[in-house]
Protein backbone atom coordinates (compact mmCIF):
# COMPACT_ATOMS: atom_id res chain seq x y z
CA UNK A 1 0.00 0.00 0.00
CA UNK A 2 1.52 3.41 -0.88
CA UNK A 3 0.82 6.16 1.15
CA UNK A 4 -1.62 8.25 0.24
CA UNK A 5 -1.81 12.10 0.67
CA UNK A 6 -4.80 12.59 -1.11
CA UNK A 7 -7.65 14.83 -0.07
CA UNK A 8 -9.90 12.50 -1.51
CA UNK A 9 -13.38 11.93 0.40
CA UNK A 10 -13.22 8.71 1.44
CA UNK A 11 -16.01 5.97 2.12
CA UNK A 12 -15.96 2.42 3.31
CA UNK A 13 -18.68 0.01 5.32
CA UNK A 14 -16.97 -0.30 8.96
CA UNK A 15 -19.24 -3.07 10.08
CA UNK A 16 -17.92 -6.23 9.73
CA UNK A 17 -19.16 -8.29 6.92
CA UNK A 18 -22.45 -10.45 7.41
CA UNK A 19 -25.74 -9.63 8.48
CA UNK A 20 -26.44 -7.27 11.34
CA UNK A 21 -28.74 -5.17 13.10
CA UNK A 22 -27.38 -2.12 12.12
CA UNK A 23 -24.29 -1.31 10.04
CA UNK A 24 -22.48 1.88 9.42
CA UNK A 25 -20.85 3.64 6.61
CA UNK A 26 -18.21 6.25 7.42
CA UNK A 27 -17.44 8.83 5.44
CA UNK A 28 -13.78 11.13 5.83
CA UNK A 29 -13.16 14.51 3.91
CA UNK A 30 -14.46 17.80 2.39
CA UNK A 31 -17.36 16.46 0.87
CA UNK A 32 -18.53 14.48 3.44
CA UNK A 33 -21.37 16.89 4.26
CA UNK A 34 -22.40 17.63 0.98
CA UNK A 35 -22.78 14.17 0.76
CA UNK A 36 -24.96 12.63 3.45
CA UNK A 37 -26.90 16.43 2.68
CA UNK A 38 -27.50 15.01 -1.11
CA UNK A 39 -28.58 11.48 0.50
CA UNK A 40 -30.70 12.63 2.65
CA UNK A 41 -32.14 15.62 0.67
CA UNK A 42 -30.96 18.01 4.26
CA UNK A 43 -31.32 22.03 2.96
CA UNK A 44 -29.47 22.80 6.19
CA UNK A 45 -25.80 21.71 8.00
CA UNK A 46 -26.20 18.91 10.10
CA UNK A 47 -25.50 19.55 14.33
CA UNK A 48 -22.12 18.74 15.23
CA UNK A 49 -22.46 15.41 17.02
CA UNK A 50 -26.17 14.99 17.76
CA UNK A 51 -28.03 11.77 16.26
CA UNK A 52 -30.26 12.81 13.44
CA UNK A 53 -32.50 10.19 12.24
CA UNK A 54 -33.31 10.37 8.29
CA UNK A 55 -34.27 8.53 5.12
CA UNK A 56 -31.62 7.73 2.38
CA UNK A 57 -32.48 8.61 -0.82
CA UNK A 58 -31.34 7.13 -4.27
CA UNK A 59 -30.81 9.04 -7.43
CA UNK A 60 -34.25 8.37 -8.49
CA UNK A 61 -35.92 9.67 -5.04
CA UNK A 62 -36.62 6.11 -4.24
CA UNK A 63 -36.02 5.53 -0.70
CA UNK A 64 -32.81 3.13 0.21
CA UNK A 65 -33.12 2.87 3.95
CA UNK A 66 -33.01 4.77 6.70
CA UNK A 67 -31.12 5.56 9.82
CA UNK A 68 -29.09 7.75 12.00
CA UNK A 69 -26.56 10.49 10.52
CA UNK A 70 -23.68 11.75 12.84
CA UNK A 71 -21.54 14.67 11.87
CA UNK A 72 -17.85 14.90 13.35
CA UNK A 73 -16.70 18.71 12.18
CA UNK A 74 -12.94 19.28 11.14
CA UNK A 75 -10.48 19.03 13.19
CA UNK A 76 -12.35 16.97 16.51
CA UNK A 77 -12.64 14.02 14.46
CA UNK A 78 -10.95 10.51 14.68
CA UNK A 79 -9.48 11.64 11.06
CA UNK A 80 -9.12 15.21 11.85
CA UNK A 81 -11.10 15.86 8.77
CA UNK A 82 -14.83 16.60 8.41
CA UNK A 83 -16.23 12.88 9.88
CA UNK A 84 -20.03 11.39 8.70
CA UNK A 85 -21.42 8.07 10.17
CA UNK A 86 -24.39 6.31 8.45
CA UNK A 87 -25.97 3.73 10.73
CA UNK A 88 -28.90 1.79 8.53
CA UNK A 89 -29.68 -1.46 8.95
CA UNK A 90 -27.05 -3.91 8.67
CA UNK A 91 -28.18 -6.09 5.52
CA UNK A 92 -24.62 -6.60 3.23
CA UNK A 93 -26.68 -5.90 0.32
CA UNK A 94 -28.48 -3.39 1.46
CA UNK A 95 -24.95 -1.35 3.06
CA UNK A 96 -23.48 -2.54 -0.75
CA UNK A 97 -26.43 0.14 -2.42
CA UNK A 98 -26.14 2.61 0.08
CA UNK A 99 -22.19 2.48 -0.38
CA UNK A 100 -22.40 2.79 -4.13
CA UNK A 101 -25.14 5.32 -4.02
CA UNK A 102 -22.43 7.67 -1.42
CA UNK A 103 -19.27 6.81 -4.21
CA UNK A 104 -21.38 7.93 -6.77
CA UNK A 105 -22.20 11.51 -4.93
CA UNK A 106 -18.51 12.21 -4.91
CA UNK A 107 -16.55 9.48 -2.39
CA UNK A 108 -13.91 7.38 -3.69
CA UNK A 109 -13.34 3.18 -1.60
CA UNK A 110 -10.99 3.65 1.19
CA UNK A 111 -8.17 1.81 1.35
CA UNK A 112 -7.52 -0.07 3.70
CA UNK A 113 -6.43 1.37 7.05
CA UNK A 114 -7.00 4.57 5.64
CA UNK A 115 -9.05 6.39 7.94
CA UNK A 116 -6.45 5.54 10.47
CA UNK A 117 -3.76 6.86 8.26
CA UNK A 118 -5.27 9.85 7.80
CA UNK A 119 -5.81 10.29 11.68
CA UNK A 120 -2.02 10.24 11.56
CA UNK A 121 -0.51 12.55 9.40
CA UNK A 122 -3.49 14.93 11.13
CA UNK A 123 -1.80 14.37 14.25
CA UNK A 124 -4.34 13.25 15.75
CA UNK A 125 -2.59 9.57 16.82
CA UNK A 126 0.53 8.94 16.90
CA UNK A 127 2.30 5.23 14.94
CA UNK A 128 1.81 3.47 18.32
CA UNK A 129 -1.67 4.85 18.92
CA UNK A 130 -2.39 3.79 15.26
CA UNK A 131 -1.17 0.18 15.75
CA UNK A 132 -3.10 -0.16 19.18
CA UNK A 133 -6.06 0.54 17.19
CA UNK A 134 -5.77 -2.70 14.72
CA UNK A 135 -4.06 -4.80 17.64
CA UNK A 136 -7.31 -4.08 20.28
CA UNK A 137 -9.97 -5.29 17.27
CA UNK A 138 -7.73 -8.22 16.56
CA UNK A 139 -6.62 -8.75 20.37
CA UNK A 140 -7.38 -13.05 20.73
CA UNK A 141 -7.57 -12.48 24.68
CA UNK A 142 -8.65 -10.24 27.52
CA UNK A 143 -4.91 -9.26 28.71
CA UNK A 144 -3.99 -8.41 24.58
CA UNK A 145 -7.49 -6.12 24.80
CA UNK A 146 -6.23 -4.53 28.03
CA UNK A 147 -2.51 -3.69 26.67
CA UNK A 148 -3.54 -2.76 23.40
CA UNK A 149 -6.49 -0.29 24.78
CA UNK A 150 -3.64 0.82 27.24
CA UNK A 151 -1.46 1.73 24.27
CA UNK A 152 -4.19 2.94 22.22
CA UNK A 153 -4.82 5.93 25.31
CA UNK A 154 -0.49 6.51 24.75
CA UNK A 155 1.82 4.68 27.44
CA UNK A 156 4.15 3.26 25.24
CA UNK A 157 4.30 6.49 23.60
CA UNK A 158 4.82 7.86 26.84
CA UNK A 159 7.44 5.90 27.83
CA UNK A 160 9.28 6.23 24.27
CA UNK A 161 8.61 10.26 24.45
CA UNK A 162 9.99 10.43 28.10
CA UNK A 163 13.17 8.27 26.68
CA UNK A 164 13.79 10.53 23.39
CA UNK A 165 13.17 13.52 25.91
CA UNK A 166 16.08 12.31 27.95
CA UNK A 167 18.17 11.33 24.43
CA UNK A 168 17.63 14.95 23.40
CA UNK A 169 18.69 16.40 26.57
CA UNK A 170 22.03 14.21 26.78
CA UNK A 171 22.73 15.05 23.00
CA UNK A 172 22.49 18.69 23.71
CA UNK A 173 25.33 18.26 26.47
CA UNK A 174 27.50 16.39 24.44
CA UNK A 175 27.24 18.88 20.78
CA UNK A 176 27.24 21.76 23.22
CA UNK A 177 30.61 20.80 24.87
CA UNK A 178 31.90 19.66 21.37
CA UNK A 179 30.89 23.05 19.91
CA UNK A 180 32.36 25.09 22.27
CA UNK A 181 35.79 23.10 23.62
CA UNK A 182 36.81 26.74 25.03
CA UNK A 183 33.95 26.78 27.84
CA UNK A 184 36.80 24.19 30.05
CA UNK A 185 33.85 21.84 29.94
CA UNK A 186 35.70 18.11 30.39
CA UNK A 187 31.85 16.52 29.60
CA UNK A 188 34.06 13.36 28.93
CA UNK A 189 35.39 13.65 32.48
CA UNK A 190 32.68 15.60 34.42
CA UNK A 191 30.50 12.65 35.24
CA UNK A 192 27.63 13.71 33.79
CA UNK A 193 27.71 12.33 30.56
CA UNK A 194 28.14 8.82 32.14
CA UNK A 195 25.45 9.59 34.74
CA UNK A 196 22.79 10.64 31.68
CA UNK A 197 23.76 7.82 29.61
CA UNK A 198 23.51 4.75 32.23
CA UNK A 199 20.36 6.22 33.37
CA UNK A 200 18.72 6.54 29.52
CA UNK A 201 20.27 2.56 28.74
CA UNK A 202 18.71 1.50 32.30
CA UNK A 203 15.07 3.19 31.38
CA UNK A 204 15.65 1.69 27.59
CA UNK A 205 16.01 -1.64 29.30
CA UNK A 206 12.71 -1.42 31.25
CA UNK A 207 10.96 -0.31 28.09
CA UNK A 208 12.26 -3.12 26.48
CA UNK A 209 11.32 -6.01 28.67
CA UNK A 210 7.73 -4.41 29.10
CA UNK A 211 7.92 -4.77 24.83
CA UNK A 212 9.08 -7.95 25.22
CA UNK A 213 5.57 -8.94 27.64
CA UNK A 214 3.63 -7.20 24.90
CA UNK A 215 4.50 -8.34 22.13
CA UNK A 216 4.40 -11.75 23.45
CA UNK A 217 0.50 -11.25 24.05
CA UNK A 218 0.36 -9.93 20.86
CA UNK A 219 2.21 -12.23 18.46
CA UNK A 220 2.05 -15.32 21.12
CA UNK A 221 4.01 -18.56 21.29
CA UNK A 222 4.04 -21.09 17.85
CA UNK A 223 4.74 -24.68 19.85
CA UNK A 224 5.29 -27.61 17.87
CA UNK A 225 4.28 -31.31 19.15
CA UNK A 226 6.55 -33.62 17.52
CA UNK A 227 7.31 -37.52 17.85
CA UNK A 228 6.82 -40.98 16.38
CA UNK A 229 3.48 -42.19 15.58
CA UNK A 230 1.14 -43.44 18.58
CA UNK A 231 3.20 -41.64 21.02
CA UNK A 232 0.60 -39.37 22.35
CA UNK A 233 1.19 -36.22 19.95
CA UNK A 234 -2.65 -35.58 19.60
CA UNK A 235 -3.52 -36.17 23.18
CA UNK A 236 -1.69 -34.14 24.36
CA UNK A 237 -3.01 -31.39 21.66
CA UNK A 238 -6.42 -32.24 22.91
CA UNK A 239 -5.15 -32.14 26.56
CA UNK A 240 -3.72 -28.62 25.79
CA UNK A 241 -6.74 -27.50 23.97
CA UNK A 242 -9.50 -28.50 26.64
CA UNK A 243 -11.64 -30.88 24.09
CA UNK A 244 -11.28 -32.93 21.40
CA UNK A 245 -9.71 -31.10 18.75
CA UNK A 246 -7.52 -34.24 16.81
CA UNK A 247 -8.65 -37.65 16.06
CA UNK A 248 -6.96 -40.35 18.68
CA UNK A 249 -6.97 -43.62 17.57
CA UNK A 250 -4.71 -46.93 18.46
CA UNK A 251 -3.77 -46.81 14.48
CA UNK A 252 0.09 -45.42 13.50
CA UNK A 253 -0.08 -42.91 11.36
CA UNK A 254 -3.92 -41.24 12.17
CA UNK A 255 -2.63 -37.70 12.05
CA UNK A 256 -1.53 -37.15 8.22
CA UNK A 257 -1.48 -33.35 8.18
CA UNK A 258 -1.27 -30.06 10.55
CA UNK A 259 -3.34 -29.52 13.30
CA UNK A 260 -3.64 -25.67 14.61
CA UNK A 261 -4.99 -24.72 18.06
CA UNK A 262 -4.77 -21.66 19.98
CA UNK A 263 -5.27 -20.95 23.73
CA UNK A 264 -3.99 -18.81 26.34
CA UNK A 265 -1.58 -19.97 29.17
CA UNK A 266 -2.24 -16.89 31.88
CA UNK A 267 -3.12 -14.43 28.97
CA UNK A 268 -0.14 -15.73 26.67
CA UNK A 269 -1.54 -16.44 23.31
CA UNK A 270 -0.60 -20.15 22.46
CA UNK A 271 -0.30 -21.69 19.21
CA UNK A 272 -0.47 -25.29 19.08
CA UNK A 273 0.76 -27.14 15.88
CA UNK A 274 0.54 -31.09 15.83
CA UNK A 275 2.25 -32.88 13.27
CA UNK A 276 2.45 -36.40 11.50
CA UNK A 277 4.49 -38.89 13.25
CA UNK A 278 7.29 -38.77 12.44
CA UNK A 279 8.56 -42.02 10.26
CA UNK A 280 9.79 -44.20 7.31
CA UNK A 281 6.96 -44.65 5.35
CA UNK A 282 5.82 -45.43 1.74
CA UNK A 283 2.27 -43.90 2.08
CA UNK A 284 2.48 -40.66 0.07
CA UNK A 285 0.00 -38.37 1.56
CA UNK A 286 1.72 -39.41 4.86
CA UNK A 287 5.32 -38.57 3.51
CA UNK A 288 3.32 -34.75 2.75
CA UNK A 289 2.50 -34.74 6.12
CA UNK A 290 5.77 -35.50 7.55
CA UNK A 291 7.28 -32.81 5.19
CA UNK A 292 4.97 -30.28 6.72
CA UNK A 293 5.84 -31.54 10.03
CA UNK A 294 9.44 -30.52 9.42
CA UNK A 295 8.72 -27.13 8.09
CA UNK A 296 6.82 -26.54 10.95
CA UNK A 297 9.18 -27.22 13.45
CA UNK A 298 11.47 -25.05 11.24
CA UNK A 299 9.12 -22.18 12.23
CA UNK A 300 8.43 -22.53 16.03
CA UNK A 301 9.34 -20.91 18.64
CA UNK A 302 9.77 -24.45 20.46
CA UNK A 303 9.17 -28.34 20.01
CA UNK A 304 7.81 -30.72 22.07
CA UNK A 305 9.41 -34.25 21.08
CA UNK A 306 6.80 -36.39 22.57
CA UNK A 307 7.65 -40.25 23.44
CA UNK A 308 5.96 -42.98 24.66
CA UNK A 309 7.55 -43.81 28.24
CA UNK A 310 6.21 -47.36 28.33
CA UNK A 311 7.96 -48.58 25.29
CA UNK A 312 10.52 -45.85 24.08
CA UNK A 313 12.23 -45.62 27.48
CA UNK A 314 14.40 -49.05 27.52
CA UNK A 315 15.65 -47.89 23.52
CA UNK A 316 17.32 -44.51 24.17
CA UNK A 317 18.70 -45.30 27.57
CA UNK A 318 22.94 -45.58 28.44
CA UNK A 319 24.94 -47.21 30.18
CA UNK A 320 26.64 -45.53 32.48
CA UNK A 321 29.48 -45.70 35.49
CA UNK A 322 28.59 -42.20 36.93
CA UNK A 323 25.56 -39.87 36.33
CA UNK A 324 27.96 -36.97 35.67
CA UNK A 325 28.83 -38.26 32.55
CA UNK A 326 25.26 -37.12 30.82
CA UNK A 327 24.52 -33.36 31.31
CA UNK A 328 25.58 -31.46 34.56
CA UNK A 329 26.21 -32.70 38.05
CA UNK A 330 23.42 -30.95 39.46
CA UNK A 331 20.90 -32.53 37.31
CA UNK A 332 18.47 -34.75 38.42
CA UNK A 333 17.10 -38.35 36.25
CA UNK A 334 14.29 -39.79 36.69
CA UNK A 335 13.73 -42.75 38.40
CA UNK A 336 13.01 -46.00 35.90
CA UNK A 337 12.85 -50.21 36.34
CA UNK A 338 16.47 -49.87 34.63
CA UNK A 339 19.16 -50.48 37.32
CA UNK A 340 20.63 -47.21 38.77
CA UNK A 341 23.88 -46.97 36.81
CA UNK A 342 20.89 -46.79 33.56
CA UNK A 343 19.66 -43.36 32.51
CA UNK A 344 17.74 -41.83 29.74
CA UNK A 345 19.68 -40.25 27.02
CA UNK A 346 17.75 -37.69 24.84
CA UNK A 347 20.12 -36.76 22.36
CA UNK A 348 19.73 -40.83 20.82
CA UNK A 349 16.30 -40.13 20.64
CA UNK A 350 16.23 -36.58 18.95
CA UNK A 351 19.10 -38.10 16.55
CA UNK A 352 16.70 -40.18 14.89
CA UNK A 353 14.27 -36.82 14.00
CA UNK A 354 16.93 -33.85 13.47
CA UNK A 355 20.11 -33.27 12.38
CA UNK A 356 21.15 -31.05 13.54
CA UNK A 357 19.39 -31.35 17.18
CA UNK A 358 17.57 -28.16 17.93
CA UNK A 359 19.28 -26.09 21.08
CA UNK A 360 17.69 -26.76 24.40
CA UNK A 361 16.20 -23.32 24.45
CA UNK A 362 14.14 -25.11 21.66
CA UNK A 363 13.75 -28.55 22.28
CA UNK A 364 11.95 -30.16 25.60
CA UNK A 365 11.53 -33.71 25.74
CA UNK A 366 8.17 -34.99 26.52
CA UNK A 367 8.03 -38.36 28.17
CA UNK A 368 4.26 -39.34 27.71
CA UNK A 369 2.25 -42.33 29.28
CA UNK A 370 4.06 -41.79 32.58
CA UNK A 371 1.10 -43.49 34.46
CA UNK A 372 1.80 -46.51 32.49
CA UNK A 373 4.88 -47.48 34.23
CA UNK A 374 3.76 -46.03 37.44
CA UNK A 375 6.13 -43.16 37.43
CA UNK A 376 4.60 -39.65 38.75
CA UNK A 377 4.77 -36.49 36.60
CA UNK A 378 7.96 -34.13 37.16
CA UNK A 379 10.36 -32.13 35.21
CA UNK A 380 14.22 -32.33 34.97
CA UNK A 381 16.69 -31.71 33.02
CA UNK A 382 19.19 -34.02 31.05
CA UNK A 383 22.28 -33.14 29.07
CA UNK A 384 21.11 -29.82 29.31
CA UNK A 385 17.75 -30.33 28.06
CA UNK A 386 14.12 -29.86 29.62
CA UNK A 387 12.50 -33.49 30.62
CA UNK A 388 8.57 -33.23 31.75
CA UNK A 389 6.97 -36.73 32.74
CA UNK A 390 3.40 -36.67 32.16
CA UNK A 391 0.39 -38.14 31.24
CA UNK A 392 -1.70 -36.29 28.35
CA UNK A 393 -4.99 -38.70 28.35
CA UNK A 394 -4.92 -38.18 32.48
CA UNK A 395 -3.95 -34.96 33.13
CA UNK A 396 -1.50 -35.55 34.73
CA UNK A 397 1.82 -32.83 34.50
CA UNK A 398 0.45 -30.66 32.37
CA UNK A 399 1.07 -27.63 34.60
CA UNK A 400 4.48 -28.01 35.01
CA UNK A 401 4.44 -28.15 31.10
CA UNK A 402 2.74 -24.84 30.92
CA UNK A 403 4.90 -23.49 32.98
CA UNK A 404 7.90 -24.29 31.33
CA UNK A 405 5.90 -23.12 27.91
CA UNK A 406 5.94 -20.00 29.65
CA UNK A 407 9.22 -20.12 30.76
CA UNK A 408 10.73 -20.65 27.65
CA UNK A 409 9.69 -17.39 26.10
CA UNK A 410 10.27 -15.45 29.47
CA UNK A 411 6.56 -14.86 29.72
CA UNK A 412 5.44 -13.31 33.29
CA UNK A 413 1.85 -12.42 33.70
CA UNK A 414 -0.68 -9.98 31.53
CA UNK A 415 0.05 -7.62 34.91
CA UNK A 416 3.76 -7.16 33.52
CA UNK A 417 2.37 -5.79 30.18
CA UNK A 418 1.25 -2.16 30.19
CA UNK A 419 1.07 -1.96 26.49
CA UNK A 420 0.59 -4.26 23.72
CA UNK A 421 4.05 -4.07 21.04
CA UNK A 422 4.94 -5.30 17.93
CA UNK A 423 8.60 -6.72 16.16
CA UNK A 424 9.20 -3.79 14.74
CA UNK A 425 8.77 -2.03 17.58
CA UNK A 426 11.42 -4.27 19.12
CA UNK A 427 13.91 -4.36 16.77
CA UNK A 428 13.76 -0.73 17.03
CA UNK A 429 14.54 -0.86 20.62
CA UNK A 430 17.29 -3.30 20.12
CA UNK A 431 18.61 -1.05 17.69
CA UNK A 432 18.24 2.01 19.83
CA UNK A 433 20.39 -0.25 22.56
CA UNK A 434 23.26 -1.22 19.91
CA UNK A 435 23.74 2.70 19.68
CA UNK A 436 23.76 3.21 23.00
CA UNK A 437 26.07 0.73 23.90
CA UNK A 438 28.13 1.95 21.04
CA UNK A 439 28.10 5.80 22.56
CA UNK A 440 28.99 3.85 25.94
CA UNK A 441 32.30 2.32 23.75
CA UNK A 442 33.45 5.75 23.15
CA UNK A 443 32.78 7.51 25.98
CA UNK A 444 34.96 4.86 28.45
CA UNK A 445 37.61 3.71 24.89
CA UNK A 446 38.60 6.07 22.08
CA UNK A 447 36.66 9.10 23.83
CA UNK A 448 35.56 10.58 20.67
CA UNK A 449 32.53 13.24 21.12
CA UNK A 450 31.69 13.49 17.87
CA UNK A 451 31.65 10.14 17.43
CA UNK A 452 29.90 9.32 20.34
CA UNK A 453 27.47 12.41 19.23
CA UNK A 454 26.64 10.19 15.85
CA UNK A 455 25.78 7.20 18.14
CA UNK A 456 22.97 9.21 19.81
CA UNK A 457 21.85 10.59 17.01
CA UNK A 458 21.02 7.55 15.19
CA UNK A 459 19.77 6.31 18.83
CA UNK A 460 17.12 9.11 18.96
CA UNK A 461 16.21 8.07 15.15
CA UNK A 462 15.85 4.50 15.67
CA UNK A 463 13.41 5.81 19.13
CA UNK A 464 11.63 7.84 16.34
CA UNK A 465 10.55 5.16 14.15
CA UNK A 466 8.30 3.55 17.06
CA UNK A 467 5.96 6.83 17.16
CA UNK A 468 6.46 7.52 13.74
CA UNK A 469 8.63 10.84 13.82
CA UNK A 470 11.73 8.77 11.59
CA UNK A 471 9.42 6.60 9.95
CA UNK A 472 9.58 6.06 6.32
CA UNK A 473 7.20 6.08 3.99
CA UNK A 474 7.40 2.51 2.64
CA UNK A 475 6.89 1.30 6.10
CA UNK A 476 4.18 3.00 7.19
CA UNK A 477 2.16 1.79 4.13
CA UNK A 478 2.98 -1.55 4.82
CA UNK A 479 1.62 -0.81 8.80
CA UNK A 480 -1.67 0.78 7.16
CA UNK A 481 -2.42 -1.63 4.38
CA UNK A 482 -2.41 -4.81 7.58
CA UNK A 483 -5.26 -2.77 8.59
CA UNK A 484 -9.34 -3.44 8.23
CA UNK A 485 -11.40 -1.33 5.52
CA UNK A 486 -13.30 1.09 7.16
CA UNK A 487 -10.60 1.75 10.17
Amino acid sequence: MKLSTSNDTIAAIATPNGRGGVGIIRISGAKAVAIAMQLTQQSTLFTARYAHFKRFYAEDNAVLDEGLVLYFPNPHSFTGEDVIELQGHGGPVLMDMLLKRVLDLGARMAQAGEFSQRAFLNDKLDLTQAEAIADLIDAASQAAVKSASRSLQGAFSQRINTLLDSLIHLRLYVEAAIDFPDEEIDFLSDGVVAEKLQQVRDNLQTVLNEAKQGSLLREGLRVVIAGKPNAGKSSLLNALAGYEAAIVTDIAGTTRDVLREQIHIDGLPLHIIDTAGLRDTGDAVEREGIRRAYHEINQADGVLLVYDLSTELSLNTQIVDNLSTVGDKSESYPQTNQKLSTVFNPLALAKQFFDPIPAPEKLCFVANKCDLVAQEPHITRIAGYTHITLSARQDMGLEQLRTHLKALVGYQDAEHSPFIARRRHLEALKRTETALQQAHNQLYGLALGELMAEDLRAAQEALGEITGEFTADDLLGKIFGSFCIGK
